[in-house]
């Protein structure tokens, strides 16, 4: 197609002429126009597979893919030793395992959170091209998402493997569905929970490993801190008091509403978790940090202009 150049605007009508766009012989584009659930749906897949290194180089596929063979493997000894023996259970609920392997999980948060969301706040470049903007709420819940959903497929692998086990062993088919059904909405709080609360933090800093100690930091000192402080309760034969320690960390309040409402056993000290009522202030709490993780997302995206 050919350009003609127009003459030198001249009078009244060279506002006009400045504002005249040229055919230079651009193609216009005949494609289908995808709307704002397809961008969100192409971000979310790039950050979930970016956080098992997939699509990034054979050095960020190590500890992501080291971590989830740590935390299945246990459960493949276990099952292993559940059908030479023929045994009638397993010897760990599908309820306690998380718990049994929370440095496992805390591990993964910290090396995968930041890398969802770090270099984005730091370079402010993503991998990916919009053709259209991109909306403050779709890209938090596409990082979000993406995060929560890492977290409970490295819970979940476990699980399932425990269930495969379980049935292979020949144990009672009802009751080891009914835990492992259990076992599956323990590990969803827990991954929607904890991925909140490690994307928070990695947020607060664009510096990566700032981003790793101050999970790693939160997560540890805060589940140190108050199974110490229980135990010298329950020492001191405060026991009443044991349950109401639970709430100032991540992993005691998963435990609370587990053993309140999942038939767990508790892991607090003495294995008194909180009953029904006490529970339902757990899972107040739990969906509380839920949303003010969402919350405090928006907001240091605002923040950072987008």
């Amino acid at each position: 197609m050919s350009t003609r150049t127009p003459p030198p605007a001249t009078g009244p009508d060279t506002a006009s002429d400045a504002a005249r766009i040229h055919n230079i012989g651009y193609r216009n584009y005949a494609g289908q126009r995808l709307g704002r659930a397809y961008v969100r749906r192409s971000l979310y897949v790039q950050s979930l597979r970016g956080a098992f290194g997939l699509g990034r180089s054979a050095k960020s596929k190590v500890m992501p893919m080291l971590l989830l063979a740590v935390m299945c493997l246990p459960a493949l000894i276990m099952v292993a030793v559940a059908v030479t023996t023929k045994a009638d259970e397993l010897p760990l609920e599908y309820t306690g395992y998380a718990g049994a392997l929370s440095m496992v999980i805390g591990l993964f948060l910290a090396a995968q959170a930041p890398q969802t969301v770090s270099r984005d706040l730091r370079f402010r470049t993503v991998p990916l091209y919009f053709s259209r903007p991109i909306e403050r709420v779709d890209y938090v819940l596409a990082k979000y998402g993406a995060m929560a959903t890492a977290m409970l497929l490295l819970t979940a692998f476990p699980l399932i493997v425990l269930y495969i086990g379980a049935l292979l062993a020949k144990m009672d088919f009802l009751e080891q569905t009914k835990q492992f059904g259990q076992g599956l909405v323990s590990v969803a709080v827990l991954s929607v929970l904890y991925a909140g609360i490690g994307l928070v933090l990695a947020a607060t800093t664009p510096r990566r490993g700032f981003g790793v100690a101050a999970i790693i930091g939160t997560l540890t000192i805060s589940f140190g801190a108050v199974t110490s402080v229980q135990a010298i309760a329950e020492a001191n034969g405060s026991a009443h008091l044991v349950k109401w320690f639970g709430f100032f960390s991540p992993f005691s309040l998963i435990d609370g509403v587990q053993s309140a409402f999942l038939g767990a056993t508790s892991a607090f000290p003495g294995g008194e978790g909180p009953g029904a009522g006490v529970g339902v202030i757990y899972l107040l709490v739990v969906l509380a940090l839920i949303a003010g993780s969402y919350a405090a997302l928006m907001r240091r995206y605002a923040k950072a202009g987008l």
